[in-house]
């Protein structure tokens, strides 16, 4: 029995109205903008994260004004020196350079240094915080300022963020890559429970909400605890809502693990250039334990290694003149 005229117009119709809906509903669509978390530069000037990393922290302090938020920045050393650019890690800021940029700028370098998106004075785009985001932050920030080229120095997670630079942005270094406790190769067995948990999409959730922000700012108002870069880890946490997800975004998808490909870039180009790579590492690092510096060099047979004995992931802070002169030996070259 042959189908009713009505059911054929149906077929003919229908297609051609879904597809018009599809139209009207999709075309033309306006992207959602993106959403900006503030920094630490909107906390009052009686927090007391500004009395421990003020924005002042170093000589010529500036903001660059970039797609995915402002970035701080500052410029320490004579003008005319040879261009560093150093990277901090995953929580602390450029505070963890503390003492290590002034010996720099002392001995004639020219130092950039700045806080990655979502800490310290740098803007938190509400944003997926991989490794791509964080290198072509720095080369903007390299044009932004006006160098064409520089050697690039990472610590921990900054340090993945410096091989990967390297293998994308290969004309954009120098010639010398430092390496300090870098993360990019971590396995997920050496990353605690607790940090996954932490870093999860339902812990972010409860982190997000009032009642635990309030909590947190509670803790982190409370007296000093004598530890300032703790205490300003905690304060970033607690009053930056931006904070917590561009942690929990890089432990997941950021520049901590599956970054061999891109250390073994960085090795080819660095070989074929002349140019050269140093490793320092803590002999007693718990947070990216000391054998994976081994590991570095495999990817990049002629890295040099320096050791330091007893030392933790955090040497820029605690053996910073061995960490300078290391470095410095090797700029020099």
């Amino acid at each position: 029995m042959p189908p009713s005229s009505a059911f054929q117009w149906f077929l003919l119709v229908c297609p051609a109205v879904v597809i018009l809906a599809y139209f009207l509903t999709v075309f033309p669509h306006s992207p959602d903008s993106l959403y900006i978390h503030s920094s630490l530069a909107t906390l009052p000037k009686s927090s007391p994260a500004w009395s421990i990393y003020p924005d002042s922290f170093y000589e010529g302090g500036a903001y660059a004004k970039f797609p995915y938020g402002s970035v701080r920045y500052w410029l320490i050393g004579p003008e005319n020196g040879k261009r560093v650019a150093l990277i901090h890690g995953l929580s602390v800021p450029s505070i963890i350079w503390k003492d290590v940029a002034p010996k720099l700028a002392a001995k004639g370098y020219r130092v950039l240094l700045y806080d990655l998106y979502g800490r310290g004075y740098s803007d938190a785009p509400q944003t997926t915080y991989d490794t791509n985001l964080y290198t072509t932050q720095l080369a903007l920030l390299l044009q932004y300022v006006g160098w064409s080229k520089a050697n690039i120095v990472g610590v921990s997670m900054g340090g993945g963020i410096a091989a990967a630079f390297g293998a994308q942005f290969p004309h954009l270094v120098t010639d010398k890559v430092v390496l300090i406790s870098s993360a990019g190769l971590l396995d997920s067995s050496d990353m605690s429970r607790t940090t996954k948990f932490l870093s999860s999409p339902l812990m972010q959730v409860v982190s997000a909400s009032y009642p635990f922000r309030l909590y947190l700012q509670y803790l982190a108002d409370q007296k000093a605890s004598g530890d300032a870069i703790g205490d300003l880890v905690r304060h970033q946490s607690a009053h930056l809502t931006g904070y917590n997800l561009a942690i929990a975004s890089s432990i997941r998808e950021g520049p901590l693990r599956s970054l061999a490909p891109q250390f073994a870039a960085l090795g080819r180009h660095s070989r074929k250039t002349n140019g050269s790579v140093l490793v320092i590492w803590g002999t007693a690092d718990k947070a990216v334990p000391y054998r994976y510096a081994s590991r570095v060099q495999t990817l990049i047979p002629h890295a040099e290694l320096v050791s330091i004995e007893g030392g933790p992931h955090d040497i820029t802070i605690s053996h910073p003149d061995d960490v300078a002169r290391a470095m410095i030996e090797f700029l020099d070259r």
